[in-house]
C-alpha cells in the first residue's frame, strides 16, 4: 500500500509544473501575497513541487531494499530523454485557455503518467543533484535507475543503498560517487 501511495505522491511531483505554469500564465496572485510584486506569488508556485520532490527524496528510505540482479552490460543517461516531453506539458498549459479545461487535462496526463514506465522522470529531481540512467542487466532487463551517481561507463558499478520504487524503476539513496 505504501508503493502505491509513494507512486502516487512521485506522479503528483511529475506532473505538477503543468499546474505551475498555468498559475503563473493566468497571472495568479496569492492572496497573502497580493500586495507584493506578482513574481513573488510565482516564486512560491515553483518552490512548492520544489520542496514536494525533495519530501518525496527524503520519504525514499520507507521502500524496501533491493539490488540489481545479475551485472549491469548497458549504461544509457536518460536525462535529455523526458525534456521533450516536460517541454510538451508547458506548451500544454500555456495553450489551455480555462480552469475547467487544467483540472481534465491534467488528470489525463495524471493518470497517463501514473500508468506509464516514465512516471518516475521529473525534471525537479535534477534540482536536487539527481541523474537519470537506463541500465541493460545481462539478462537484458532494462531498468530505470535515479542517482546522485554520474556515470559514464559500467565498470565498477555498485549500489549498495538501492530502493525499488516498482520493479523496473530502482532509486539509489547512496552518497554521491564522482
Amino acid at each position: 500500500m505504501l508503493g502505491i501511495l509513494y507512486q502516487l505522491f512521485l506522479t503528483l511531483n511529475a506532473t505538477s509544473l503543468i499546474i505551475v505554469i498555468f498559475l503563473i500564465k493566468e497571472q495568479t496572485v496569492l492572496i497573502a501575497l497580493n500586495k507584493f510584486p506578482n513574481w513573488m506569488s510565482y516564486l512560491v508556485f515553483i518552490l512548492i513541487p520544489i520542496a514536494l520532490t525533495g519530501l518525496s527524496l527524503i520519504l525514499t528510505k520507507f521502500l524496501s531494499d533491493d539490488s540489481i540482479e545479475g551485472g549491469i552490460k548497458d549504461l544509457e543517461q536518460a536525462n535529455n530523454a523526458y525534456l521533450p516531453s516536460y517541454l510538451g506539458y508547458f506548451f500544454v498549459a500555456l495553450s489551455v485557455p480555462y480552469e475547467e479545461t487544467l483540472v481534465f487535462v491534467f488528470l489525463l496526463l495524471f493518470m497517463f503518467t501514473f500508468f506509464s514506465q516514465t512516471l518516475y522522470f521529473n525534471p525537479l529531481f535534477l534540482f536536487w543533484g539527481n541523474h537519470f540512467y537506463y541500465l541493460t542487466t545481462d539478462k537484458n532487463v532494462k531498468i530505470f535507475l535515479i542517482t546522485k551517481k554520474k556515470m559514464r561507463s559500467t565498470d565498477n558499478i555498485c549500489f549498495p543503498k538501492l530502493k525499488r520504487i516498482n520493479n523496473f524503476t530502482y532509486i539509489d539513496i547512496g552518497g554521491r560517487k564522482e
